[in-house]
């Protein structure tokens, strides 16, 4: 056993979910640093136009990184298996076809990254004084979309096995200089846009760097030989079907979010910039619920691959507790600050009022995340990664584009708009409930 893994098939549920949560969050708080320093900095420093640009590219980038990162989700979770179940030889097999299978998406994502940028703003009914600029910072991002590609499975692979740590001490790096060089871009050479889009792409790449060299020196099973770097067809088959029903989802779900975004798109620059800033506030206080989400697809991996279902189980009930008790008090303080923590990324009353207004309606929902973000990844530790997103796919894309629609017809407004998310929460939440409880880490034989 490595220093620095973790085999969470033994020892005190609480202490491994906490201890493997608190890195993983910090972590996301960092990786979220990344498009919220440039939101900051283009709102206070270049202008409404320029915030709006980069805060409404979110759900282009992320229709396309999504399906990646669906499919390095499946390689995790065949990794932490063969890791629980000591299958050293199965583990490097494992290791190789991700990342052969990662060089391969990374040319295609930025290939067709490049080719939709004009549609997709275009379908998102982009106002003509936020094009320019969304097309510039979407043509720069993916040009360097491998550095996320990576950076994503090297850290998969090492938290995978039990490593939180390294990943993100590698991403405190990479979000500090992301910082420096937005401020350098921006405030002495004056790029713009394109200076914060620049920053995010060197800040990534050497993330990415970063965990490859560490797998590259690691000597055990999960370490990375170039020479070994091949496809093997048993462990793509596994990947595929474990991943590539999450990577459908995150493509679609994420396409769908362009819908929502044209919606708010309707309501112009200063909704677009205020729905921007309540995007990152919202990121950022969900961070807790996500790092407990995939600590749980991890102790719930292991620990089914080691055939401890009970222990398995009792891993579930703490990560459901867990992650609401840090919603209940983040999301309390998000609501209450909503003025100043809005004000904090744009001077403009407008712009603020938008994204006061959006907190205030969408915080009290999230409970319901808690209960979508732990069942999900948790039927996905088990192998069960089919369900979680057929659900998802029905709350998050059909029945929120549904939603969308009747309202629209019915000639609602900017209330209705906004309350499209937590109703797709809330149906999501309880058909994965329903869908756990009868599951086969449930099952009495």
């Amino acid at each position: 056993m490595a220093v620095r893994d973790t085999d969470m098939t033994e020892g005190s549920i609480w202490p491994h979910l906490i201890r493997f949560s608190i890195p993983m969050a910090i972590g996301l708080l960092f990786q979220q640093l990344y498009n919220t320093v440039d939101t900051l900095v283009v709102g206070q420093f270049v202008g409404q136009q320029a915030q709006a640009a980069v805060g409404s590219t979110g759900p282009i980038i992320n229709t396309v990184v999504g399906f990646c990162a669906g499919l390095a989700t499946g390689a995790s979770v065949l990794i932490s298996q063969r890791y629980g179940a000591h299958d050293n030889d199965g583990l490097g097999k494992a290791v190789h076809t991700t990342i052969a299978l990662t060089i391969l998406m990374s040319v295609i994502a930025t290939l067709v990254g490049q080719v939709i940028i004009t549609p997709m703003l275009r379908f998102m009914q982009t106002p003509e004084d936020v094009m320019a600029d969304s097309s510039r910072y979407l043509a720069i991002y993916f040009a360097g979309v491998a550095g996320i590609l990576f950076y994503n499975i090297g850290g998969g692979i090492l938290r995978a096995v039990g490593d939180s740590r390294r990943p993100l001490y590698f991403l405190i790096v990479s979000a500090l200089l992301n910082t420096v060089l937005d401020l350098l871009f921006v405030l002495v050479f004056g790029m713009g846009v394109a200076g914060v889009a620049y920053a995010t792409v060197i800040a990534q790449v050497i993330s990415a760097a970063l965990n490859i060299v560490v797998l590259v020196r690691e000597p055990g099973g999960y370490g990375l030989r170039w020479r070994q770097i091949r496809i093997d067809r048993d462990a793509l088959r596994i990947i595929l079907r474990l991943g590539l029903p999450s990577s459908i989802q995150s493509a679609i779900t994420s396409f769908s979010n362009v819908f929502v975004q044209s919606y708010i798109n309707f309501f112009g620059s200063a909704c677009m910039a205020g729905y921007g800033i309540y995007g990152k506030i919202d990121a950022l206080a969900l961070i807790p619920v996500q790092s407990i989400s995939m600590s749980s697809t991890t102790f719930v991996g292991q620990n089914w691959g080691a055939g401890q279902r009970q222990r398995a189980r009792e891993g579930v009930r703490a990560a459901v507790i867990m992650s609401l008790i840090s919603t209940v008090v983040l999301g309390a303080v998000v609501f209450l600050l909503a003025r100043p923590l809005t004000a904090f990324f744009s001077p403009e009353a407008e712009v603020i009022d938008y994204g006061v207004r959006f907190i205030h309606i969408v915080t009290p929902f999230y409970l319901m995340i808690c209960f979508n973000q732990i069942y999900a990844g948790v039927l996905r530790g088990i192998g069960d990664a089919t369900m979680p997103t057929v659900i998802m796919l029905i709350s998050f894309v059909v029945f929120r584009q549904i939603y969308l629609a009747v309202t629209k017809a019915l000639g609602a407004g900017f209330i209705a708009v906004a309350l499209a998310y937590p109703v797709g929460w809330i149906l999501c939440s309880t058909l994965l409930l329903i869908r756990y409880m009868h599951s086969p880490l449930n099952s009495k034989t």
